[in-house]
């Protein structure tokens, strides 16, 4: 019997009702054949919540991380203990399970934990029971047997690292928007839905800024060829599938946009300028768990010092600054922070078979008279780092500028190209045909046969 992974994030499980249409959905595949393992998040805005008691106790100081997790993952177990009711009282058997009692093992990592393998034994035994099972998602444990929490958006990391475990046929995220839009809609009023998209468009979209789902996620289910379908759960429509690259998507040059708020750029001054010494802090900062992006190094007229810049989020700049002064005092170098600034992004396959997204992505740009101050790039992504101010605006004008609320920038059909093809060999065949009525191919080709043979004697 097929499987069907479904998650329904804190909206779509925020009051009783919105629980019973959740659970009315998972009903209605199990009728239908499919066992059904569902994965919540926390009702609401009980996370919010709950870390709002956290900075009250802490009195604004930064309060442990294993206590955080301890805290943050009683959330998700009154969404599964709730759900559960709600599909017994349906009439269907359903059990509910924290991520430590199934098995999601992760590592030590408190707040911003990474899946390392789960264990689908007990999962399996009740999926062929018959019952639906209902996962808390966000959460696991790690070696030493505590709680750990997966970061913002892990309930999406939980549903595709289940679904893949359980070898599930798709996974469906169930959130209160209708799938992937070309930018976010609340900042650009025209922005479409996207109907697909690729496991790479995706990831880069996540990475910078799309918030509805996890970059993990997408790692995880492009890794193990999971199709993952964004859907709203206040409505029956389809939403955006996330697949595999296929060659219709490589048409489309500029598949979406981004914008990334919140951002801190951290320079190191004065670095002694010797081989290992970037690796060494890199190193330091990778072992805090601090996530870095956009680096720049550049050399001092004399060569003796190296100047390093890199940007990090606002969560991580607390923890980031207590290894950065650590690592100053050691390498006698100091550091300057340069906070309020934001990343603008475009994302899109076709990028790599065309020319002048840049060029046309920085002239909007100009003439919106935004500064660029830094800019990245990949095969599929072009990202520019800018005042955090000028963030929506900067939004507004790319999105416009590669007309993602019309058509949009497409690369020609090979079709076309095929008959372009046959159009000139037309022409050639007539040439071709002239010349021959002078001169028969076929007695040439003799001629060019005994050569070669002739030859080869």
């Amino acid at each position: 019997m097929s499987i069907i992974a479904m998650k329904f994030g804190g909206t779509s499980v925020a009051d009783p009702d919105k629980i019973r249409a959740a659970a009315k959905r998972a009903l209605a595949y199990q009728k239908k054949g499919k066992s059904v393992v569902m994965v919540v998040s926390a009702m609401g805005k009980s996370t919010d919540l709950l870390e709002g008691l956290a900075n009250d106790v802490m009195r604004g100081k930064s309060a442990p991380k294993r206590e955080i997790d301890q805290l943050l993952a009683t959330g998700e177990q009154v969404t599964i203990s709730l759900m559960a009711m709600a599909l017994e009282e349906m009439g269907t058997k359903a059990i509910s399970f924290t991520a430590a009692q199934v098995g999601v093992m992760t590592n030590a990592a408190h707040t911003k934990a990474r899946i390392s393998h789960i264990d689908t034994r007990k999962l399996h035994k009740f999926l062929d029971s018959g019952h639906i099972v209902i996962v808390a998602g966000f959460q696991g444990i790690s070696p030493a047997g505590d709680v750990t929490t997966l970061g913002r958006g892990g309930s999406n990391v939980s549903l595709v690292a289940i679904a893949a475990a359980l070898e599930a046929e798709v996974c469906e995220n169930y959130s209160d928007v209708d799938g992937v839009f070309t930018a976010d809609p609340r900042i650009v009023p025209d922005a479409k839905k996207i109907n697909s998209i690729s496991y790479d468009e995706m990831m880069e979209l996540a990475t910078q800024g799309v918030g509805v789902l996890h970059n993990r996620a997408v790692e995880i289910a492009s890794k193990y060829n999971v199709p993952i379908h964004l859907r709203n759960s206040q409505n029956n429509r389809k939403g955006t599938m996330i697949v595999t690259q296929d060659e219709s998507m490589e048409r489309i040059v500029v598949r979406g946009c981004a914008l990334k708020e919140h951002i801190a750029r951290i320079t190191l001054r004065d670095v002694p300028n010797k081989p290992g010494v970037a690796a060494n802090i890199f190193h330091t900062i990778a072992s805090g768990n601090v996530v870095v992006d956009d680096i720049i190094q550049t050399i001092s007229d004399d060569g003796q010092y190296a100047y390093i810049a890199f940007t990090i989020e606002y969560g991580d700049l607390a923890d980031a600054k207590a290894i950065i002064s650590k690592l100053c005092n050691k390498l006698d170098c100091y550091e300057t922070y340069q906070m309020d600034l934001a990343k603008v992004s475009v994302v899109g396959i076709g990028m790599q078979m065309h020319t002048g997204v840049a060029d046309q992505m920085f002239k909007a740009l100009a003439k919106a008279q935004v500064n660029i101050q830094n800019i990245t790039t990949s095969e599929i992504k072009i990202s520019c780092l800018i005042d955090e101010a000028h963030g929506p605006r900067a939004l507004r004008v790319v999105h416009d500028a590669f007309d993602l609320g019309g058509k949009g920038t497409l690369l020609p059909k090979k079709k076309t190209k095929k008959a372009t093809k046959k159009t000139t060999k037309k022409k050639t065949t007539k040439k071709v045909t002239k010349k021959a009525a002078k001169k028969p191919v076929k007695k040439s080709a003799k001629k060019a046969t005994k050569k070669k043979t002739t030859k080869k004697k």
